[in-house]
């Protein structure tokens, strides 16, 4: 049967599937916000994430309880040569249309992702080489020993070969072009549902994978989802109150007790890999949005310091986060490899401290400045900035808030279009490698994609390069702590808090919070 034959009765035979399963369990779900694209290589982004995890596969993923499993991929090891990672590759697997998983495809999408236009091209780039040893093996070659690798590849979908060549492509989408391709909008993975249709910002649904591999492996007892991204917090905590979702994947933090106290409706919390911080632009001679002339405020230290300590943490935590915040110091969280309650020293606020050092630094009347900030990705985003905005201001920096959607911010933050501007991280690596290739390395073609600061240390570049390759455990903590000391003396960041997670649902649904925020579907079990 021909491939295009095989996709048309593939199809049919869906369509029958789902005709039978009406009364089988259709999952309702909203969040703040949606992915930005269905290209699975385009964006490193935790929403999009959310949506390819449903559709695509990766090698290897990070389960409810945060453990590195097969997926995939059912075994990797370290080859003879320790530059060189074998992966085993699950048999028997189809993609959505009926082609088959090998060898072919994990080569393609490695490449793929290595493209300048993927955001993904940043957790690749040790990757020199990709390379297929027969139809269910495959070897990855870095530029040195990288005993972390793995720990890279759960983001990292896999997709068909025939099929982005058949529909031009091959290539990722150049998202911060504002790039539209085929899949942008359509999806063929080899994941636990299947994309049925494609609205975005208004509403995706997808069906349940029949001939998923998983099958036996995972619950798998949702049958159809339906997404609906509800911007307003108000109208989100509505729609579950009201039973018109099902799963709640960000309640606003002000309706957890009315919530958690309704009938038939649970809250589930835990710790979330993610920090909450801003970013200012330090490397340009003048600021863009500033009313100060031929000079950058953000580029001597002792602003940085005074912005530091004029922000209250623990005001933010009781007031605008009710609590679901811890205060941070440092913009990685409790989880990653590197961390230590050492380093993340949260700042005591002093106004007067603050104001002195604004002085000291030549700005005595403080300046103005224009503040960029999501309002539909993270927890209370723009309450957030609203609240440092009014901080700021009591120290003389005069801050217009520029509140919008997470589309417009997430194109222009990477460009490095904005002076003065809010980021959440997490680390899905749990290694802080991952937060000093993305955050701190110097923006290039290798890494700092997410460096919007325009800060550059060719020392701490240097030993961001060269812990990838570094095998003793001792010697490799050793330059972790020191890079972070380096970075916590420049203040390149204001770290705010690490972000509580919460999930709210119907309480027939037992589904325990994952701490990356990626609630994987295929995971989800239903109360008897």
């Amino acid at each position: 049967m021909t491939k295009s034959r095989l996709a048309g009765a593939l199809a049919l035979a869906g369509t029958l599937a789902f005709a039978s399963l009406a009364h089988a369990n259709t999952l309702r779900w909203s969040s703040a916000g949606d992915s930005l694209t269905m290209d699975p290589h385009a964006q490193n982004e935790g929403p999009t994430h959310v949506l390819s995890h449903q559709v695509y596969d990766t090698l290897v993923f990070r389960d409810q309880e945060m453990q590195l499993v097969p997926r995939l991929a059912t075994e990797w090891r370290l080859t003879e040569d320790p530059t060189v990672w074998e992966f085993k590759l699950r048999q028997g697997v189809k993609f959505h249309d009926g082609s088959p998983f090998n060898a072919d495809d994990v080569v393609f999408s490695i490449q793929r992702a290595k493209h300048e236009n993927a955001d993904m091209k940043g957790l690749l780039t040790t990757v020199v080489e990709v390379s297929k040893v027969d139809d269910y093996t495959v070897r990855m070659r870095t530029d040195g020993p990288n005993p972390l690798l793995p720990n890279n590849l759960t983001n990292l979908f896999m997709m068909d070969r025939e099929w982005a060549e058949a529909n031009k492509v091959t290539v990722p989408q150049n998202y911060k072009a504002g790039e539209e391709t085929f899949a942008v909008r359509n999806a063929n993975g080899t994941g636990p549902f299947r994309l049925v249709s494609r609205e975005p910002d208004v509403r995706t649904e997808l069906v349940r994978n029949e001939a998923y591999w998983g099958k036996g492996l995972f619950p798998l007892e949702v049958s159809r989802i339906i997404h609906t991204p509800i911007k307003s917090a108000a109208t989100r905590a509505a729609a579950l109150l009201s039973g018109e979702i099902d799963f709640l994947l960000d309640p606003p933090v002000q309706d957890l007790e009315r919530l958690n106290n309704a009938r038939g409706i649970v809250v589930r919390s835990a710790p979330e890999n993610r920090t909450i911080f801003f970013g200012m632009q330090q490397s340009l001679p003048e600021l863009r949005t500033s009313n100060v002339k031929g000079r950058n405020p953000f580029a001597d230290k002792r602003v940085r310091q005074a912005m530091n300590i004029a922000i209250n943490r623990d005001a933010i935590h009781r007031v605008v986060m009710r609590g679901q915040s811890v205060p941070a110091g440092i913009v990685m969280a409790p989880f990653v490899d590197g961390y230590s309650k050492d380093i993340d020293q949260v700042p005591r606020p002093d106004v007067a401290r603050a104001k002195a050092l604004l002085a000291e630094a030549g700005y005595p009347d403080g300046f103005g400045v224009t503040l960029s900030c999501t309002n539909d990705r993270y927890i209370n985003d723009e309450a957030i900035c609203q609240a440092v905005t009014g901080m700021l201001g009591q120290i003389g920096i005069r801050v217009r808030l520029d509140a919008r959607s997470r589309s417009i911010h997430f194109a222009e933050l990477p460009r490095g279009e904005l002076d003065f501007y809010l980021l959440g991280w997490g680390v899905p690596t749990m290694d802080s490698h991952y937060v000093f290739h993305y955050l701190f390395e110097t923006k290039s073609d290798k890494g700092g994609s997410w460096n919007a600061t325009g800060y550059s240390n060719a020392e701490v570049d240097r030993m961001i390069d060269a812990m990838t390759r570094e095998v003793d455990a001792a010697k490799r903590s050793a330059m972790v702590q020191q890079v972070w000391q380096t970075l916590q003396d420049e203040v390149v960041y204001l770290p705010v808090h690490h972000q509580m997670l919460n999930w709210a649902m119907k309480d027939n649904i037992d589904f325990p919070v994952q701490s990356e925020n990626y609630p994987y579907f295929m995971l989800l079990k239903y109360r008897k």
